[in-house]
Parts: structure tokens; C-alpha cells; sequence
């Protein structure tokens, strides 16, 4: 990482997101392929992504003095991802450079704006525990850490253990795979969709229920949960019980992205101060925003975009 600013105080950051940066490779297609089938598709365009390197942007474009802890490789695409982050105002002290060619998702997204994506990991996979350990002054500079799961299980479980007193763990299991119980303890809140919540689930996954999975989610450790609906808004719950946030009404053009706009939206905003169901709301009219326009990074909104909902 090279010589890390001295001096640190909490809450320095508003936002620390620690996890992945890929180049997306983008191609519109009529309609998925079967298998063994070949379909014509768009030009390739080729956009900084990835959840880590998304969230962060996510979150600097509405405000918040954000950084990130990944890993890019020594390429083009490393270098793409890094104009994007510094454009949009992230903090980039924590982005390592090398060790692997930069992580790169290939992504297909049909007319109505529905994606399938595909990742290679490359460097995403090479971010260590020992990368988290040399990063301890970002940990204690940051009101709310924000982890998603294209890195490595270990590296995760290492940011658990990194936290400062006093700071909050925001975790979207993207994609998703079952967590040991020291990364659901910590989680507040666990963010998911409904393919999310039925592996995170597992054989506990007992009813079709959208309620029903934030509520045995909520028994799983989470001090806090979100599911996310759609175009059916979020759920959000904790031991007190489940309300419901509705959506935003929208045309969708490009869903990539807005998950993870939503993510860093809401952990943005519980870390100043708004509860959980508010936090949420404010996170659907950011989502929202950000599938009304092509891409991931490029259709994020700001503050003043939000104003047009």
C-alpha cells in the first residue's frame, strides 16, 4: 500500500469499503443464450465496476468522504478503475496495485434491463487478511466499514475482527455463500435479495415469505437485516420486528449497479445518524436513480440527481 497518511481519527471516513474492482465488459443482447446457442449482441463497452470499487464511487458521488481497500492489477483496467475512483472523489490511499491482473466481469443485460454476470477475480482474490492488518488506520479512521463477497471468506472474516469500537459492519453476500457466525454477529445490517437470502438461509429457508426470511435472518446473529424486493421496495428487520420501505417508481433501462448504490447508500446513512427504516428509504431513491441510466459507476447519482424522482 506505500506509506499511509499519519494521524488518523474516527470518523475521518464516513465510509470505508473494502472489497472488489473489476472492469465491466458490457454487451446488450436480444435475449440470453440457451446453451450450445449463439446470439448478435451490442458493441462492447467496457465500464470501471466491480461491488467494491461501486459502492465507493456510490457513496462519494452522494456526499460521503469515502475510501476503499482493494487490489487491481498493473493493466489498463487497473488504471481505468483508478481515474474512476479519483474522479469521483474516493479516497484511494487503500488500493493495492498488482499481484494479478485486474478482476473483470463479463455482463450481458437484455432489453428490459436485466443483467447476468459473470466474474473472473483476478486481483480481487489476491486481497489478503495481511492487506486488512496493514490497512488498521483506515479501520479506525472509518464510522462505517462496507464488505461484499468477491473477495476472499478469510479476508472478510479478517475485517470483522479489524473493526474499530464503535464502528459498523455492513455486509452484502454478493455472491452469496453460507457465513461463519463471527461474520453474521457483526453484521448490522446483512443486506440481501432473495436469491442472497434463500443460500444464506439454506435449509432454514422454510417459507416463501419475504418476511419470514428477514425474520429468520434476523435469529441467524444479524444485529440487523435488509431484503431487498425490487420493484417491491426492502424489508428491513432486528429483533424488534419487520416494516416494510416501499419502492420508487421508475422506467429501467440497466440494473447493474443498483444494489450496490443501494448498499452504500444506506451504510452512508446509518453512519450519520438515520435509523434503519429511513436509512433504507433514502437507499430505494438512490437505487432507483441509478437503473433509469446504462452502466454501473457511470449512472450513479448525486444529491442533486435525486431531487428529479
Amino acid at each position: 500500500m506505500g506509506a499511509q497518511p499519519k494521524g488518523y481519527r474516527m470518523n475521518d471516513y464516513d465510509l470505508l469499503v473494502v472489497g472488489s474492482a473489476n472492469a465491466d465488459l458490457v454487451i446488450g443482447v436480444e435475449r440470453r443464450p440457451g446453451a450450445g446457442e449463439t446470439v448478435l449482441g451490442s458493441d462492447l463497452a467496457v465500464h470501471p465496476g466491480g461491488k467494491g470499487a461501486n459502492q465507493a464511487v456510490a457513496a462519494a458521488r452522494l456526499g460521503a468522504r469515502t475510501a476503499l481497500l482493494a487490489r487491481v492489477g498493473d493493466d489498463g483496467h487497473g488504471r481505468l478503475l483508478l481515474d474512476s475512483l479519483r474522479a469521483a472523489g474516493v479516497d484511494t490511499v487503500g488500493v493495492l496495485v498488482g499481484g494479478a491482473p485486474t478482476g473483470v466481469a463479463l455482463i450481458t443485460v437484455d432489453p428490459s434491463g436485466d443483467n447476468s454476470i459473470v466474474v473472473s477475480p483476478g486481483a480481487n482474490w489476491q486481497l489478503t487478511p495481511g492487506d486488512v492488518r496493514a490497512a488498521g488506520s483506515l479501520f479506525h479512521a472509518s464510522r462505517v466499514v462496507s464488505v461484499q463477497l468477491e473477495i476472499p471468506l478469510e479476508t472478510v472474516v479478517e475485517v470483522v475482527r479489524s473493526l474499530a469500537p464503535g464502528s459498523r459492519f455492513v455486509l452484502n453476500p454478493s455472491p452469496p455463500r453460507p457465513l461463519p457466525r463471527e461474520v453474521l454477529d457483526a453484521c448490522d445490517p446483512l443486506i440481501v435479495n432473495e436469491h442472497e437470502a434463500r443460500v444464506i438461509l439454506g435449509d432454514a429457508c422454510v417459507s416463501d415469505r419475504a418476511e419470514d426470511w428477514a425474520t429468520l435472518l434476523v435469529a441467524k446473529g444479524p444485529r440487523s437485516v435488509v431484503v431487498t424486493l425490487g420493484g417491491e421496495g426492502a424489508l428491513v428487520a432486528d429483533k424488534e420486528g419487520v416494516s416494510r420501505v416501499p419502492s420508487v417508481p421508475v422506467r429501467a433501462v440497466d440494473t447493474t449497479g443498483a444494489g450496490d448504490a443501494f448498499t452504500a447508500a444506506l451504510a452512508w446513512r446509518l453512519g450519520a445518524g438515520e435509523d434503519l427504516a429511513e436509512a433504507a428509504a433514502y437507499a430505494a431513491r438512490v437505487g432507483a436513480a441509478t437503473v433509469t441510466k446504462e452502466g454501473a459507476q457511470d449512472s450513479f447519482p448525486t444529491e442533486a440527481d435525486l431531487t428529479a424522482l
